[in-house]
């Protein structure tokens, strides 16, 4: 069937991000996506100049995904309680209903290639960034940085056992869960005091 270039570039990319978190990006092939996808490997090629190409525009449309469902869910958020709710909330159900998404952002692949790492850690880094600013509490920048780091190793760990069945998988529980150990945990950090000089 013929598609508009568009909705053709849209499938593509829906195929590939199913077979690069499933199979990784060195033993997926354009051959492969173009199988998957009902179409010739130069169809393919007519979308994305390269495999990489492909690769880094599928992080890139993740992380930008991720980041809005973020941004919108913590927008609306009237305390700093709901908005740490809401933003584990979102975090959750974007995992729970994209799993190939995530995989491929924290996968092996990502890790395992200098240029895609780049990529996952100026996404990890910019989470954490919109976190920091989120947690308010009496510390400085490079505290509360730490401690946004801390928040998103604590959800991407969580979401690594929703990804592979394991434990509990409700996005909801999941985020109340989380929310309330990173709430509570949070109110009880205090800002360094200036160390004392011995004499």
């Amino acid at each position: 069937m013929r598609l508009p270039a568009e909705q053709r570039r849209t499938q593509l990319l829906e195929v590939a991000i199913e077979l690069f978190a499933t199979h990784g990006f060195y033993a997926t092939s354009m051959e492969d996506i173009a199988d998957a996808a009902g179409v010739t490997k130069p169809v393919v090629y007519q979308h994305f100049p390269s495999k990489r190409a492909l690769y880094r525009e599928l992080l890139h449309d993740v992380d930008a995904r991720l980041t809005d469902r973020l941004v919108m869910a913590t927008a609306s958020a009237a305390t700093g309680r709901e908005r740490v709710q809401e933003g584990f909330a979102a975090y959750f159900h974007f995992v729970a209903e994209h799993r190939a998404a995530f995989r491929l952002l924290f996968g092996a692949s990502v890790r395992n290639d200098p240029e895609f790492s780049m990529v996952a850690d100026a996404t990890i880094e910019r989470f954490a960034e919109f976190i920091a600013d989120l947690i308010e509490i009496d510390a400085a920048p490079e505290h509360r940085r730490t401690l946004a780091h801390a928040v998103v190793g604590m959800a991407e760990a969580t979401s690594r056992r929703v990804t592979n069945d394991e434990g509990e998988d409700d996005p909801d529980r999941l985020a109340h869960w989380l929310a309330e150990m990173a709430w509570f945990g949070l109110r009880g950090v205090r800002a360094e005091q200036p160390a004392v000089e011995r004499g």
